[in-house]
């Protein structure tokens, strides 16, 4: 089993703690976890698979 992380910071993402995923919104084919602290700032992510960047 692998652990979830966010997508910009790489902290691993616990199930109680408020996060949010979404498929990227280009390609839909990944999927982007966001931590709590990452969304609340707006700091950016990266899709690996089309490049897309968005905060």
């Amino acid at each position: 089993m692998s652990m979830i992380t966010c997508s910009w910071c790489n902290k691993i993402i616990f199930p109680d703690e408020n996060a949010v995923k979404f498929p990227c919104p280009n390609c839909g084919e990944v999927l982007i976890w966001r931590c709590e602290l990452c969304r609340k700032f707006g700091r950016p992510y990266k899709c690996p698979k089309c490049g897309f960047t968005g905060p």
